[in-house]
């Protein structure tokens, strides 16, 4: 859906978990941010996608990175999705789609015949921030599948 945006300043986002608490870019503190973006709560390709990334989070959080997982969808099906999934990674909602706009991966899809606006199934790698607190997007994963995305997410964060 986006063009490659590596090398454009990331786009800052507060938004809230499954609990309502509140999460933003600036408080990463991380040398890397991990941001996936993904359709919707509890379907079978976003399953196996945050499922993966959880199961990997040790090995993300060794290599100094934080995992976020950005999806529409409210704080209750963040919760529930978390709960029948068993997932640990930080989901946070989107609830009027805000920041997939703003990191181009919210319009046009088509499923089953049918088309919609919704979010397309990419990832985003950012470095540290610069002395403005700012995040440079290193790497841009627009073609992600499920299965086999956080091996090649943790390769790039790897070699930096």
């Amino acid at each position: 859906m986006s063009n490659n945006q590596e090398g454009r300043i990331a786009p800052e986002f507060a938004l809230t978990d499954k609990t309502g608490a509140r999460y933003s870019l600036a408080q990463c503190t991380t040398p890397w941010v991990v941001i996936f973006f993904y359709p919707k709560d509890d379907t079978p390709g976003c399953t196996i996608e945050a499922k993966s990334f959880s199961d990997s989070l040790e090995a993300f959080t060794q290599l100094g990175a934080t995992v976020i997982g950005i999806s529409g969808g409210t704080d209750a099906t963040k919760a529930k999705f978390c709960k029948k999934s068993s997932l640990d990674v930080l989901l946070l909602s989107d609830t009027d789609f805000s920041v997939a706009k703003a990191y181009q991966v919210f319009g046009p899809k088509k499923f089953m015949g049918r088309s919609y606006d919704g979010i397309s199934r990419e990832t985003f790698l950012l470095g540290a921030p610069n002395k403005n607190g700012e995040r440079a997007i290193v790497k841009h994963f627009s073609k992600v599948t499920p299965g086999s995305h956080v091996a090649e997410v943790l390769e790039a964060v790897r070699e930096g």
